[in-house]
């Protein structure tokens, strides 16, 4: 993301998964940490995409460790496509690599990775192990089976995302009373809206 993120591989499930480490400006407090997850790797997605950028830089603004990742079989991360199944257990391994102690956990996703999330998300609470809070950016509800999230999900989408339909967001958080932040005109990538996205993420963040 900049010339301070620092690039590590772990061990993972199946094999090094490749991390990128962002830290809050020097001398800020550190508020938690945060493990970022990437759109579909079928269709190009990585840690580099610049939703994810965007989430982490919102994040280390807020005085978070970010923490982004590459899936299995993407960049230097080893294994191939699980279907997601194998990308939540990627997930869960940079959040045991990473967690620390007395700091809270934040988990985030966007497309792919917001399914990825949100079942990492529920997979730590069965454990009784659960994250602090969790937000999703253009979640793949149409595509992937998205776990119901907790109240305070901050949970964005765009009107015109012709990837994830705007309809697929609501009806899955419908049943749960959950509310969904759309953003008017704005397709799944957030072309030319990613500071748009950024200020959301804070203000919404913050009204917690």
């Amino acid at each position: 993301m900049n010339s301070q993120t620092e690039k590590r591989l772990i061990a993972g499930p199946a094999g090094a998964l490749e991390c990128a480490i962002d830290k809050p400006a020097a001398g800020a407090a550190l508020r938690g940490v945060v493990v970022i997850c990437h759109p579909n790797p079928t269709q190009g997605g990585t840690m580099d995409n610049k939703v994810v950028q965007t989430l982490a830089r919102a994040f280390t603004q807020m005085g978070y460790r970010a923490l982004r990742f590459n899936f299995r079989g993407i960049g230097k991360s080893a294994g191939g496509w699980d279907e997601g199944r194998g990308e939540v257990d990627d997930a869960l391994a940079v959040v045991q690599e990473f967690r620390e102690a007395g700091l809270p956990l934040a988990l985030a996703g966007f497309s792919f990775g917001g399914y990825v999330a949100s079942q990492a998300a529920r997979r730590l609470h069965e454990q009784g192990e659960g994250a602090e809070r969790l937000c999703l950016v253009g979640p793949a509800t149409s595509r992937f089976d998205t776990a119901p999230v907790p109240a305070d999900t901050l949970v964005i989408h765009g009107e015109a995302d012709d990837v994830v339909p705007l309809a697929s967001v609501l009806d899955w958080a419908r049943p749960q009373a959950l509310p969904v932040t759309v953003v008017p005109g704005v397709g799944h990538f957030f072309h030319g809206q990613l500071p748009l996205l950024k200020d959301i993420v804070l203000r919404g963040w913050h009204a917690a």
